[in-house]
């Protein structure tokens, strides 16, 4: 009798196939098996690519004379510890009675990847046929759509093409570029920390990160602190009194002038109170008033960096936890597939969304949550998303935006209390997409005094729309900070003087105000951030912002370097090797001593392969390959010219 075999990334996810195929199976060694259907799984990895010694026992040996290792065929081998699930799988994949395969690997490079190797090694049964099954979420309602719906595997070719392509350029610039540095620089390296020995690790998407952390750290121990003093005027009617800060424009008197420390502070306070007394006196006009009402969209929808950031900062917690916590819920069917880049939904989820929302409501996880629903219902807020910026095919690659999937409530209440409120979070960001924006009155007003103008800003939030799900204890709605007219549209200032908007809008344009008085105010300079874990993880992401070429930028727009996948396994391999520190507490991130000493050999020897635009560049290519723009030789061929080239340049420079 005909079979039908399914492989899984692991055997939880085989038992919710198995549920859901609602197939009366026998649980054997490694497998379950019914009348129809054979089900069985990875353990992560189960074939590996082979070390070099395993294609010459000389090159066991790090020499330069062995330098580049670039081979012409590629040897793999099954990982020992796994051997014999690998067994099981080979034995199923070649029975006879097996007619149709299909590879439920997980949904990504990664998966397709563990699951292409298995099948390259297996050699399934010739006759059969290959389909994958690519889902967003373990509910049963999606495992049966993905098989229902699985593709020939031949149509994920170019996907497994450039996951070949990502272990192989790993694998050549690791074994290489690590090998080189250690031979020439090792020796130099062990005895300036004090080390018997030292190998030099170097990694395509690691030593960019090393890059960014000692960068970040060396600016911050360079900062000077300098100190700068503004002006504030005081203006009035009668009673009511505002501040407005001044400005330099073309008109004013200091226009350019070396006094300045910028367009809106001085240098010296003496030079400033000299100013201040040159405008003593004069008389105040107001050359501009604009009212406008403002509306502001709740956020776009949580992908993985976006939610790795937000636990960093919110629970202080690794971006490894947080993707282990996503996981978790994702294999409880709870939220839909983790490894996610996009932060918007495709067009065929939208138009099911209220789906999700009604299963929310069936689930009443909490009190705050089943308000928000309920206000939903109340208020008639429309749940059409089709012409929002929360729906855009064209941004989505594997998978949209991480959103509850309005399932799995029975396993809700079992779930460690941080899991819970990561969920919740994760459920707010969705629910808030529905709320209508938040809406504020903003006055922008212009003093002229002697030609030189002062400015001063205010805002009220009048609606609270989709705040009442994100900040529902902020009391927004009460309270105006006054706004430096440098900064954003959108943006308060670090000045936390209230003032009453009611002032400001009774202002009219040509209207003489008094001067209550000129007062200066201390401004220092800070040094940037450390980066955090958390923010890392973004700055991975974005890291074609970095980059100072436009047309390059462009170019690699949407491609950072690592993936969702694999950035939080980068960060953790640093601190493993010890290149840099991550306080447990805080999750600043800085670099050791040994990191440092690493980042100056690989900056004197091969810098670019420090720079974003170098690991972005490659991140793109891989990404063209999968989308089938270029052949993967074209690739590899680039790749090896890149490394014959380096090895080349650097053992000429020694």
């Amino acid at each position: 009798m005909p079979k039908k075999l399914l492989i899984t990334e692991k055997p939880s996810v085989a038992m919710e196939f198995s549920k859901a195929l609602k197939q009366n199976t026998v649980r054997k060694n490694g497998y379950m098996e019914s009348n129809d259907w054979i089900i069985t799984w990875c353990v992560g990895h189960l074939v590996t690519m082979s070390y070099p010694e395993a294609y010459d026992e000389k090159l066991k040996f790090w020499r330069l004379d062995t330098l580049p290792f670039l081979p012409t065929e590629y040897k793999y081998e099954i990982i020992p510890a796994v051997k014999n699930q690998f067994e099981i799988v080979q034995s199923l994949l070649q029975r006879e009675d097996v007619t149709e395969i299909y590879n439920a690997g997980d949904s990504g490079r990664e998966g397709e990847y563990i699951q292409r190797l298995v099948f390259m090694m297996a050699k399934p049964n010739p006759n059969a046929k290959m389909k994958r099954v690519w889902i967003d979420s373990q509910t049963e309602e999606e495992i049966l759509r993905g098989i229902k719906e699985a593709k020939d595997l031949s149509e994920y070719d170019s996907l497994s093409d450039s996951a070949y392509l990502r272990a192989k350029e790993d694998y050549l610039i690791g074994i290489n570029f690590s090998r080189l540095l250690s031979i020439i620089y090792g020796k130099r390296l062990a005895k300036e920390i004090g080390e018997d020995k030292v190998s030099i690790s170097v990694g395509r998407v690691m030593t960019c990160v090393l890059g960014m952390v000692v960068l970040r750290e060396r600016e911050i121990r360079n900062f000077v602190k300098t100190k700068y003093y503004k002006l504030i005027g005081k203006f009035g009617n009668e009673n009511s009194e505002f501040s407005a800060e001044w400005k330099v424009n073309e008109n004013s008197c200091v226009y350019e002038s070396a006094k300045l420390y910028n367009e809106s502070g001085f240098k010296k306070l003496e030079d400033l109170n000299e100013f201040i007394n040159y405008l003593k006196n004069k008389e105040a006009v107001v050359t501009e008033v604009k009212k406008q009402k403002q509306k502001e969209n709740a956020p776009l929808l949580f992908n993985l960096a976006e939610i790795q950031n937000e636990c960093t900062k919110t629970f202080k917690i690794n971006p490894d936890e947080t993707l282990n916590i996503i996981q978790n819920l994702y294999e409880k069917k709870l939220v839909t597939y983790p490894r996610t880049d996009a932060r918007v939904l495709s067009t065929a989820v939208a138009k099911e969304i209220t789906k999700n929302l009604n299963g929310i409501k069936r689930g009443c996880i909490d009190e705050e949550i089943q308000k928000c629903l309920n206000k939903m219902i109340t208020e008639k807020y429309s749940t059409n998303l089709l012409k929002t910026k929360y729906v855009n095919d064209s941004k989505i690659t594997d998978h949209y935006a991480i959103i509850p999937t309005g399932q799995g409530y029975e396993n809700y209440e079992s779930l460690p209390e941080l899991h819970k409120r990561i969920y919740k979070i994760i459920v707010k960001r969705f629910l808030a997409i529905f709320y209508p924006p938040a809406e504020y009155n903003k006055i922008n007003v212009s003093i002229e005094v002697e030609k030189e103008t002062f400015y001063a800003n205010g805002r009220v939030c009048t609606k609270r729309g989709y705040l009442d799900v994100l900040k529902p204890s902020e009391n927004i709605s009460k309270t105006v900070k006054q706004e430096e007219a440098s900064n954003t549209e959108d943006t308060k200032t670090d000045n936390d003087e209230n003032i009453n908007l009611d002032i400001l809008a009774t202002l009219k344009k040509g209207q003489k105000v008094n001067v209550c008085n000129f007062e200066s105010k201390e401004a220092e300079t800070t040094p940037p951030n450390r980066y955090n874990s958390g923010s890392m993880i973004l700055a991975m992401e974005n890291a074609g912002k970095l980059i100072e070429e436009e047309e390059l930028r462009e170019q690699i727009k949407g491609a950072g370097i690592g993936t969702s996948a694999t950035r939080a396994e980068i960060i953790k391999k640093l601190e493993r090797i010890k290149y840099i520190n991550i306080n447990n507490k805080t999750q600043i991130i800085t670099p050791t001593e040994k990191g440092e000493k690493i980042f100056d050999i690989i900056n004197y020897s091969m810098p670019d392969m420090l720079n974003p635009k170098l690991t972005a560049s490659w991140e793109k290519g891989l990404d063209m390959v999968a989308k089938k723009e270029i052949l993967s030789n074209e690739f590899m061929a680039k790749l090896e010219n890149y490394i014959r080239s380096k090895v080349e340049k650097v053992e000429k420079r020694h």
